[in-house]
This record gives structure tokens, sequence and C-alpha cells, in this order.
């Protein structure tokens, strides 16, 4: 029981990083919405868990009805990450009040 026990804790222990960074939100300014593409163009800080300087870029959006609460102009705060390929993914957005 105690080797169970042990193994399940290193198990969580192990995980804990991963879902620190990937609920890591950065903020940002929506500079542009491309609907038919599915992208947001967004002007952020630095992006710590990709590793990413403050900069503007063309992100791809992981569903594209996040797109239809946006605007050029929104203060946001945003998750991204690597998708396949290595594009990069917004995965959560929200527009600041």
């Amino acid at each position: 029981m105690k080797k169970l026990l042990t193994t399940a804790l290193l198990a969580v222990a192990a995980a804990l990083p991963a879902l620190a960074s990937a609920a890591e939100m950065s903020d940002g300014e929506v500079r542009k919405v491309s609907k038919d593409t599915a992208k947001v163009t967004i002007r952020h800080g630095e992006i710590k868990n990709l590793d990413m300087p403050p900069m503007t870029m063309v992100f791809q959006v992981k569903d594209p009805a996040m797109l239809d609460k946006l605007k050029p102009g929104d203060k946001v705060l945003f998750a991204a990450e690597k998708g396949a390929g290595g594009a990069l993914v917004v995965t959560e957005i929200e527009v600041k009040p």
C-alpha cells in the first residue's frame, strides 16, 4: 500500500509543472481578428510557458467561436501553447473588464 501511495504521489508531482504552465495566462491587446482563417493577432507581453518575449504575432485559435467575442483594441488575458507542427495556438482567451 505504501509503495502504491508513493507512486501515485510521484505521478501527481510530475504532472504539476505541466498543469501550471498550461494554465498560465498572459496579457495582450487584440490587433486583428480573422474569422475566415481562425486566427487572431495579439500584441502581448511575455509568454512564460513558451519562453517568448513581448511582441506582436498571429496565433491560431483552438476554437473559432473564441473570435466571436473579440475585436481590435480589446485588452485580453490569454493562454497559448505549441500545437501540431509547432503552430502557436490560443487555448483560452478572455476580454479584460
